[in-house]
């Protein structure tokens, strides 16, 4: 089964977003969200620990907060992060495309 994980760095972001036809249908997506997180201490500690390992900072955030959500995925279509992200333990980041031809079928 698959499930949709959301943060507050995504809220963020979204909120950014200067085309409201996009910041609508990202809010979409929320709701179908089954876990949500919200900024702790552990999820700033690990970002710091990935941007020194060579992410930027939002995208560190990120994957962060999927990892504090114990997500096993994290879907990107930045294949600049995929490659940063190689061999961080505990998450497996991929690109869409390729989580469902090694996952869904």
């Amino acid at each position: 089964m698959v499930e949709l994980a959301w943060s507050y760095v995504l809220d963020f972001e979204n909120e950014l977003n200067p085309f409201a036809h996009r910041r609508i249908a990202v809010t979409r997506w929320r709701s179908h969200a089954t876990v949500d997180a919200d900024e702790t201490e552990e999820i700033v500690d690990r970002a710091e620990e990935l941007v020194k390992k060579g992410l930027k900072s939002k995208d560190a955030l990120h994957l962060a907060c999927a990892m504090a959500l114990r997500c096993d995925f994290f879907l990107t279509t930045d294949d600049q992060l995929i490659k940063k992200a190689i061999g961080v333990a505990g998450i497996k980041v991929t690109d869409p495309i390729t989580f469902i031809r090694e996952e869904c079928e």
